[in-house]
């Protein structure tokens, strides 16, 4: 077996890098939103350093950890590069850079960037388990169900993207609420489908002895969605749209549900 601390400190040192190098950059554009475009590619980035210094040819269950997280990271950088071309710094950054006084270009390196990265290095456990275990079994029933989660995850995310973009483009939608398709049911299923891709991820990596440890990687990867990301868009999206108040209290936040009535009951598909 690699030693799974040799892996996850190469990882690690990878990720500090290229996160450094990025936050150069943003320092000279002022622009700190540019992390978000590394959030894909960064677990590509663990993937591919860990499985190249693994030992061995690599077994099958490798090779599908290598090739779905290559997909998901790669899928999401497009989406996200699309989406905030020629869109300027995001309006978060934006209003703490502003907050932040004359030393917040230093201050984006770890309240942004070293905090981001550190996320990612929980989230990625299941990539580096795997890769740091090539003497395994083949694979198995856990595997065909995770990657049938991870795939369940993964059409739910690039769905509810789509359908967020072609809202947006429509002048006729500005300032309106989206609550059809896939937003009728959770507030964010893109979020949904980025969490349910992991704990497929994580199903994956709990074939391997000691794999346990990776749903420690969904599991943080959720908290997240629910406890943060949820709440500072919410917060910001009720003072700037009206309906939203309304939308919050009928959908769901995270899990997708029936839409409730105004009364609390769940309504009708």
């Amino acid at each position: 077996m690699t030693d799974f601390f040799s892996l996850y400190a190469s990882a690690a040192l990878a990720v500090l890098v290229a996160l450094t190098l990025l936050w150069l950059v943003s320092v000279a554009i002022r622009d700190a939103s540019i992390i978000d475009l590394f959030w894909g590619p960064g677990f590509v980035l663990c993937n591919w350093v860990t499985f190249m210094l693994a030992e061995g040819s690599g077994t099958g269950r490798m090779w599908l950890v290598h090739a779905l997280v290559t997909l998901w990271g790669l899928r999401l950088a497009m989406h996200l590069f699309v989406r905030n071309a020629g869109a300027g710094e995001d309006a978060r950054y934006r209003r703490w850079r502003e907050n932040g006084g004359p030393n917040w270009w230093l201050v984006t390196y770890y309240r942004i960037y070293l905090f981001q990265g550190a996320i990612m290095m929980l989230v990625a456990l299941p990539v580096i388990i795997v890769n740091a275990a090539p003497e395994q079994a083949s694979l198995g029933w856990l595997d065909i169900v995770g990657g049938l989660v991870w795939l369940c995850g993964f059409c739910f995310e690039t769905v509810a993207d789509q359908q967020l973009v072609s809202f947006r483009r429509n002048p006729d939608n500005a300032g309106r609420v989206l609550d059809t398709g896939l937003w009728r049911y959770s507030l964010h299923p893109n979020y949904f489908g980025d969490a349910l891709s992991w704990w497929g991820l994580a199903m994956i990596a709990a074939s391997v002895p000691g794999g346990w440890i990776s749903f420690i990687g969904p599991v943080v990867m959720t908290g997240v969605f629910l406890g943060v990301s949820n709440g500072v868009l919410e917060r910001a999206l009720t003072k700037s749209r009206p309906g939203y108040a309304e939308h919050v209290r009928r959908t769901s936040a995270f899990f997708p549900l029936p839409r409730r009535r105004p009364g609390g009951e769940p309504d009708s598909p």
